[in-house]
């Protein structure tokens, strides 16, 4: 008969009835053994794991982030193909195969340049001696055998490109590795992946963790979207000003400036500078040097790395105000390096949610609402 007790059914509302209204108190010495041993077990496996995949995390984390992006192609491919790996494999080449062309043409472009300064150096050097001895204090110097060393130096990259080559592969191969097998599988299983996670939350934490949900969310967005964009921006703006200088090399330097702009204190200026006093010393354009570095000063480094890219992020974002998102990446990317670009604006992410959560007056109406729920019926 519908809305009988029955005695099982009893005994379960009290056994909740008792975990819910718990006190410290009440523990007994064998349960806080067990919870002791069980919370040092947790974190010490907790920091081994930390520190086991430290040197990948932040590839684990940008297969999640692609895997999420890739998700509309993967649902598009999949019912035409039939067959989920296939489809999976066929989203992320889509992203996979340009990088690798890129990358490609950028080692055969750099690899002819290294081999024309090495059938050229004694004219290299003297046009540098050259340049410098306009500059009033080393007018009279001798720098002849400093410099024709040092184009020597430049001329062994050429040689030394294919060693560094294996080097970078054998340092990123790990990563590679996880970033691939991990976007895979998020793409493939990632409603499977979100119902396991909730079914895992207790009712009661229903909002903090939705909280955490929308700020991760938000901040990820916002700061990949961002970078994504002005990197892209930064690299447009670095390759005109080449064709218009007339600067060789002007897409590989706009694809290096996109690349080391990622890095911690290194960016498009490493690309611009240079290229300013190649100008001055092999094509005499002091005009043209002056105007790549005002350009690549105020437009690339100021304007868009400290203004425009925080400010895209922020309003994307959804989450963090300007200020915030603007000491989110600058932190998170000079203490973490590469991986601050996105552990950065989590963590702010994450203590926003938590503040918010915490200061919410709805929580505890949630929480009591959670625990009345689960001692009636």
């Amino acid at each position: 008969m519908e809305g009988t007790n029955r005695p099982g059914d009893f005994n379960e509302r009290r056994r909740n009835e008792r975990r819910v209204n718990a006190r410290i108190m009440d523990v007994t010495l064998p349960e806080l053994r067990r919870m002791m041993l069980t919370t040092v077990l947790f974190i010490i496996v907790m920091i081994l794991f930390l520190w086991m995949v430290r040197t990948v995390i932040i590839a684990t984390i940008l297969g999640i982030v692609v895997a999420v992006y890739l998700r509309p192609l993967y649902e598009r491919i999949h019912p035409r193909l039939g067959w989920k790996p296939g489809a999976a494999l066929l989203a992320l080449m889509a992203l996979i195969v340009p990088i690798i062309g890129l990358l490609v043409y950028s080692y055969v472009e750099i690899a002819d340049v290294a081999g024309y300064v090495t059938s050229h150096q004694d004219e290299i050097a003297g046009k540098i001696d050259l340049a410098l001895r306009k500059i009033p204090f080393l007018a009279s110097a001798s720098t002849g055998a400093t410099i024709r060393r040092w184009v020597l130096v430049a001329s062994n990259y050429g040689t030394s490109i294919p060693g560094m080559l294996r080097a970078t592969i054998k340092n990123v191969s790990v990563a590679a590795t996880i970033f691939m097998f991990t976007a895979f599988y998020v793409v493939i299983d990632a409603q499977q992946i979100q119902e396991y996670i909730r079914s895992k939350i207790p009712p009661r934490y229903s909002e903090l963790i939705g909280a955490l949900e929308r700020n991760v969310r938000g901040v990820l967005y916002g700061a990949i979207y961002s970078t994504l964009l002005t990197q892209a921006v930064k690299s447009v703006i670095i390759l005109l000003m080449n064709l218009f200088f007339g600067v060789p090399l002007a897409a590989v330097l706009a694809i290096i400036s996109f690349i080391i702009g990622f890095f911690p204190i290194v960016g498009s200026w490493s690309v611009y500078v240079p290229v300013a006093i190649w100008l001055v010393i092999f094509r005499d354009a002091v005009g043209s040097a002056i105007a790549m570095i005002v350009i690549g000063t105020l437009v690339n480094t100021v304007f868009i790395s400290t203004y425009l890219r925080p400010k895209i992020a922020a309003d994307r974002s959804g989450v963090l105000n300007f200020y915030w998102m603007f000491v989110a990446l600058i932190t998170g990317v000079y203490t973490f390096g590469l991986a601050g670009i996105l552990l950065g604006p989590i963590l702010i992410g994450l203590l926003k949610a938590i503040i918010d959560t915490v200061t919410s007056g709805s929580t505890w109406k949630l929480i009591e609402a959670a625990e009345s729920e689960s001692t009636t019926d």
